[in-house]
């Protein structure tokens, strides 16, 4: 039996994002892509891109802060209907990737979020992009809503738990465009009983 399935799920892909550097504190700006060619290092000149980065917050229990570890953070991965979900929570008429730092938003996979860790996505050029694990809510995205919808970007944190999307990194270069449809595979493997 392989250790990947492909599964009866794609996805189109509605939105690609970009992230410049530098980064203004606390502040996302997201601009809006047509294509995304990724290569192991992900999107070129975006801020998440590299083969490694330093430590931060999330790997505090593994790592002191700024530690050099592998990248497998290179792209923030949400789906079109968590986040129509968020927003409605927050009382936005929609979400503006834009303000949640996605790279990549999907449409047509349900409970995106909880994707099984080492899942892949794979483009019609054989682009494919391994699922490390949840993207929890940040602050980034609250800062963000807050400056442009004030009053609104307040609830972030708690409107997005558990729909915040995953973050992925780059296991086969290639291009990914609008409207192009990505399979899901997951690993072929009984859930973990700890």
């Amino acid at each position: 039996m392989p250790a990947l399935v492909p599964t009866s799920y794609s996805a189109r892909v509605v939105w690609l994002g970009y992230q410049p550097v530098p980064v203004e504190k606390l502040v996302i700006t997201s601009e809006p892509l047509q294509e995304m060619p990724l290569s192991f290092a992900g999107l070129a000149g975006e801020v998440h891109a590299g083969l490694t980065r330093p430590s931060c917050s999330r790997v505090l229990k593994q790592f002191p802060r700024g530690t050099e570890i592998r990248n497998v953070r290179q792209l923030c991965v949400v789906s079109v209907e968590e986040m129509a979900e968020v927003a409605k929570t927050l009382g936005l008429e929609a979400m503006d990737y834009a303000w949640v730092g996605a790279s990549l938003v999907l449409e047509g996979i349900p409970d995106l979020t909880h994707l099984p860790p080492s899942s892949r996505l794979q483009g019609p050029d054989g682009v494919t992009l391994v699922v490390d694990m949840e993207n929890l809510p940040c602050q980034e995205p609250a800062v963000t809503i807050e400056q442009v919808r004030p009053g609104q970007g307040k609830g972030f944190k708690a409107a997005a738990k558990d729909k915040r999307g995953v973050t992925a990194w780059v296991e086969r270069e290639g291009v990914l465009r609008l409207g192009d449809e990505v399979r899901l595979h997951i690993p072929a493997q009984r859930a973990w009983r700890g």
